[in-house]
């Protein structure tokens, strides 16, 4: 339970420095190009402490919840003091703003990389490619190991790790690859299973060992075990087996301080396609949230909000499992960077779009003859952006209660 704790608490600090480095992306970027910070807080709600640099107000409050950067004029109509007007982000070039308002999801992404980096020189990273390829035909041991790699080492009691199995007899070593059992070709460890599932008594294989093919025979014994058969369906059966288990295939891979950085601009890439996966999929699966608030199995591939991505922060913490920890800190990151960037009001992608509109409507105007059509009246988008941020909260109270009453579990 204090691993647990401890897991929410440290992922709750890892949000909160996320959301400290987004607001602090957009001030660099708007100090660099000379528009005027007024304030730099992290959270909400009453201040608990504050302190004046140069003419930037710096500060803490109490709600952490998130956090704000504000920036003279960063609309036409916000009010600005006439010594602000001159440096009001809304005078500046399209560019300048634009390098502003996403240097906030820029941040996500470098503190993203960063993450995945650190990860890939000691962790390690996931290998996606070793996941989706077919296990090899190599041999790991020949001994009745506990480590079951199949369903009947899986339901075998009687086996003492040091019995010589049928494999072992025959003389299949540790490393070995298997070509062919019966003359069936065994590019890879189904095939392997299945061509001795259906084996029985003395059957010739075809190992490769050192660069040399040798042939075997190995006496197969028939028994009756569990195996798998169809989904989520098991069959007793009379089968072959050789107490034989395969190299397990490597799913995480570690990296030098220069390798790494070709790993993680790959791992990187992957992340950013599956966060727009979840993101074309986001609006499809918040029907299951809310089925399963009354009582409905919770689907662990629905949408989670930052109280259901702590819990199971803390719940890999208190299994040890800090590599799904890091990991999933980094890909909420890369989510939060790129949700920020949709072109919706409130968020920084809706303001880029609305500069864009106005810069693409000017060069039209200017095709025309006519004179520039001014700042976007922020008041004619106020209902739309009023319905976004009622249909935003909705799904954070929805996702938020979701994990509250039926929360997704690493391990059910």
């Amino acid at each position: 339970m204090l691993w647990f704790i401890l897991g929410i608490v440290l992922f709750a600090l890892g949000i909160c420095l996320s959301v400290a480095l987004h607001e602090a992306g957009h001030m660099w970027a708007a100090k660099a190009f000379g528009m005027k910070v007024r304030r730099y807080f992290i959270g909400f709600g009453p201040t608990i402490f504050s302190f004046r640099r140069g003419e930037t107000e710096y500060g803490v409050k109490w709600i952490p919840l998130g956090g704000f950067c504000d920036i003279a004029g960063m609309t036409a109509l916000d009010e600005v003091t006439p010594e602000e007007s001159k440096r009001a982000m809304w005078r500046f070039k399209t560019w300048k703003r634009t390098v502003v308002m996403s240097a906030g999801s820029a941040m996500h992404f470098i503190l993203g990389f960063i993450i995945l980096y650190l990860m890939a020189i000691t962790m390690g990273l996931p290998n996606p490619e070793a996941q989706a390829a077919p296990t090899q035909p190599v041999i790991n041991a020949t001994s009745c190991a506990r480590t079951a790699t199949t369903m009947e080492q899986l339901n075998d009691t009687s086996c003492p790790a040091d019995a010589p199995t049928p494999a072992k007899t025959a003389g299949i070593q540790a490393g070995d690859r298997i070509v062919s059992v019966a003359g069936k070709p065994t590019p890879n460890w189904t095939d392997v299973l299945a061509a001795v599932q259906v084996a029985g008594g003395p059957t010739p294989f075809v190992v490769e060992r050192g660069g040399q093919r040798l042939n075997l025979t190995v006496d197969v014994p028939r028994v009756q075990r569990l195996v798998a058969d169809g989904e989520n369906k098991t069959t007793v059966k009379d089968v072959g087996m050789i107490g034989a288990s395969p190299v397990p295939k490597t799913l995480v891979a570690t990296y030098g301080p220069v390798d790494a950085v070709g790993a993680t601009v790959s791992f990187t890439g992957t992340m950013f396609s599956e966060t727009a996966k979840r993101l074309i999929e986001f609006p499809s699966r918040i029907p299951a949230v809310v089925e399963s608030i009354f009582g409905g199995e919770r689907d662990p591939n629905t949408p989670v909000s930052v109280v259901g991505a702590s819990r199971i922060g803390g719940e890999a913490a208190e299994r040890g499992l800090w590599e799904i920890f890091v990991l999933l800190l980094a890909s909420l990151n890369f989510f939060i960077g790129v949700f920020n960037l949709l072109p919706l009001l409130p968020l920084d992608g809706g303001h880029i779009a609305v500069v864009w509109y106005e810069r693409v409507r000017d060069w039209f105007r200017k095709l025309r003859g006519k004179a520039a059509g001014g700042p976007v009246d922020y008041t004619k988008l106020s209902a739309v952006t009023m319905v976004l941020v009622f249909i935003g909260g909705a799904v954070t109270l929805l996702t938020v209660t979701a994990d509250i009453v039926n929360p997704v579990k690493l391990f059910q």
